[in-house]
Formats: structure tokens, C-alpha cells, sequence
């Protein structure tokens, strides 16, 4: 969910101390005292695996993930339908976001329809990586009924997890704690699971459309934060691997990584990033992660108009087994098939010349052909 003006975010001198602090916690043991997989662990764990490759996964019928989820809009129909497209090109994994909002409401209920998605995605073959937080786009999110898709714009619809009220006031934090030990101790023991992502882009200020609705500190809030998320998921001892994926800044050096970067990339079991560059910068940050000697996926490439492309970017990632995860599959109702400037100028009267993510239309014809023989031949391979 990168955006077009990546803006790096002021680093106060308050955050500076507060990373400070928080490195001070140890790579290796959290502060509660549970352990962070060592390299050897996560290494042994990668080597178990097929190479994962597949896309983040948002079904058709459904504008966000609280309107996926919710017990009235919950769509096992579409679901088994498009992720069968996924596996018949030969995608095994999706990456799933998750909220709060939904444990908080109905956790029994919830947690039933996690295990219904999983045990579709288990016919399917697909392993998902599910997403507890998001920092992008609508920072008030709402349960019930969600607004209709706002015509020409792209993801029109998607709201944050917690929020803006909810991260903003550390009363309210107990229920985030809640919300993570709550369903990660539910599938921790989970084989159909491939690994959690804790926190999708913790720092994204949402420059180009919600900042003015963002908590003002909201950084370092965040800094303080998602070390404890590490620690809430740990206290469920998952078999799988945490993860939380570096966005934005210069990854050359630990000394040259933003603040939350380097907090990201020392909790974190396995590495995880995004990127929407054209193939020379994406094989330029995998060779930058490669210094911390764990497992790599990139969890979000693929923009199409932006240099992104299967065509260039898969035969990369196969290259140095780093897993690939493009955003979208489906185009349907959050739009991302529009491109991020849609927020500035609306595709209304008009499409864009080239689809930005996805890679099916409603009725399972691929966007592009060659696409999907791209991804089914690279993933054969042994």
C-alpha cells in the first residue's frame, strides 16, 4: 500500500531516544522474555517450504477487510471460487488482513470464519500470511454496513487497524493485546498457516489522502507500540514466524534504516518488504536485506504503471527464492486496478490505459495472458 509521494517521516529527537530505548531490548529475546527465532531456525523453516508466491487477497465482493470478514458479508462462495483461480495458476500463499475491530465485536464468531477461510484455502493448497494492523488509508474505521466504492478511485474504501481514536490513547491499547494474544493463540498451532505480519507499513503517514485525520505523533506511538505487538504475539508461541515489513528509507545499514525499520528488522523472525520499483531497485533492496541473513519476502510488488511488472520482477524473486506476494488478485470492489492518482483525478469517464494490481477480472479471465503463464511456469520449477 505504498503511495506514489513516499514522504519519509521526521525523526524528532524524541523518537531518536525512544529507538534508542527500544534497542536496548536485545534482537533476540523480547522484553517479555520470549525468543525471537535465531537465523538458524528461520533458515531450517524456509527450507521447509515451497517458494511462496501469491498475491494479497481481497475477494471481489468486498470494498475492505472489516466488509470480508463481518458475519452478514462473509463470502465463502466467492472466496473458494478466486482463490481456485489463484491455485490453477499456481499461487500458494495470500496475504490476509485481519482487524481488531472484528475480534473485539464476536471473537468466537470471528475466529470461526478464519477457520472456514482456512479450510478453504487448504483445498486450494494456499497457506496465507495474515495481517493483524494497518496504518493505511481511513483511520476510523467503522463495523457494519461499509460505504459503496467511491467511483474511479482506487481502494476507496480500506480503513486502518486499530484506528486513529484507538491508537492515539493508550488506555485503549489492553484490547490491541487482547485482539493479538487472542487470535494468534488460536492458530498458533496451525499448519495452515504460513506466518503472521504483524503490522502492514506501522509508519505510513497517508501523505496523499487521510494525513490531516492522523494522530500527530502518530511515529512515535507507533515506535512504542510495535515492539510490545511483537511481544503479545510471542506470548502465544506461534509455529509460525512474526514478521513486519520495511517500506520506505534506506536499508544500506542498520545506522542508515529509519527507526522503525530497524525495530522492524530486529524483531522480526523472518524479512519482509515492499516494494513497487522497477526490477533494478527491487534486486538492489533483496541484496541489502540479504546482510541480515534470514529468510526474505516481499509482501506487496506489482504496480504495473509504476516499473512493476511480473514480467520483470518474478524471474528476480525466483532468482534469490525471495517470496513474492503482489497486491491484489480479483478486480472488484476496491478498485485497485485504478492507479494511486485516482485520488487526485478519479478514473470516472475513462480506464486507465494499463491495469495497476490485479491480475483476473470478475469472471476469472486473466488480465494478461502471458502474466499468469509467467507465474505458473516459474512456480513448476523445483
Amino acid at each position: 500500500m505504498v503511495w506514489t509521494n513516499w514522504k519519509r517521516l521526521r525523526q524528532t529527537h524524541a523518537v531518536v531516544i525512544l529507538l534508542a530505548f527500544v534497542s536496548c531490548l536485545g534482537a533476540q529475546q523480547t522484553s517479555g522474555g520470549e525468543q525471537r527465532w535465531t537465523e538458524a531456525q528461520a533458515k531450517a523453516w524456509y527450507a521447509a517450504q515451497p517458494w511462496p508466491v501469491g498475491g494479497n487477497f481481497l475477494p471481489s465482493t468486498a470494498i475492505n477487510e472489516l466488509e470480508m470478514w463481518q458475519a452478514d458479508t462473509f463470502d465463502p462462495t466467492t472466496i473458494d471460487r478466486e482463490l481456485g483461480w489463484a491455485e490453477h495458476i499456481g499461487m500458494n500463499t495470500m496475504r490476509v488482513f485481519l482487524h481488531n475491530l472484528l475480534w473485539e465485536q464476536d471473537p468466537k464468531g470471528f475466529q470461526q470464519r478464519i477457520d472456514t477461510f482456512l479450510t478453504i484455502s487448504a483445498r486450494h493448497h494456499i497457506r496465507p500470511v495474515f495481517v493483524l494492523f494497518d496504518s493505511c488509508w481511513e483511520p476510523f474505521p467503522k463495523l457494519g454496513p461499509q460505504h459503496p466504492p467511491i467511483p474511479g478511485v482506487h481502494n476507496s474504501g480500506w480503513v486502518q487497524a486499530p484506528g486513529a481514536t484507538v491508537l492515539a490513547d493508550p488506555a485503549q491499547h489492553p484490547r490491541l493485546e487482547s485482539y493479538v494474544k487472542g487470535v494468534v493463540g488460536a492458530f498458533a498451532n496451525d499448519p495452515r498457516i504460513l506466518a503472521w505480519d504483524l503490522w502492514n507499513e506501522p509508519d505510513n503517514g497517508n501523505d496523499s489522502s487521510y494525513a490531516k485525520d492522523e494522530p500527530k505523533n502518530k511515529n512515535e506511538i507507533i515506535l512504542a507500540l510495535l515492539p510490545k505487538v511483537f511481544d503479545w504475539a510471542r506470548t502465544a508461541h506461534p509455529t509460525q514466524p512474526l514478521t513486519s515489513g520495511l517500506w520506505h528509507g534506506e536499508w544500506a545499514s542498520e545506522a542508515t534504516m529509519p527507526p522503525l525499520a530497524r525495530i522492524q528488522i530486529e524483531q522480526s523472525d523472518v524479512i519482509s518488504f515492499h516494494s513497487y520499483a522497477w526490477p533494478e531497485e527491487f534486486e538492489q533492496r533483496v541484496q541489502q536485506l540479504e546482510q541480515f541473513h534470514r529468510p526474505i519476502i516481499c509482501t506487496e510488488y506489482m504496480a504495473r504503471g509504476a516499473g512493476s511488472t511480473f514480467d520483470t520482477i518474478l524471474p528476480i524473486a525466483h532468482k534469490y527464492r525471495v517470496g513474492a506476494i503482489n497486491w491484489g488478485l480479483v478486480a472488484g470492489k476496491s478498485q485497485t486496478y485504478l492507479p494511486w492518482d485516482s485520488w487526485q483525478r478519479p478514473y470516472v469517464n475513462e480506464q486507465p490505459t494499463v491495469w495497476f494490481h490485479d491480475v483476473f477480472h470478475t469472471d476469472g479471465k486473466p488480465y494478461r495472458e502471458r502474466e499468469v503463464e509467467i507465474i505458473r511456469s516459474l512456480t513448476s520449477e523445483k
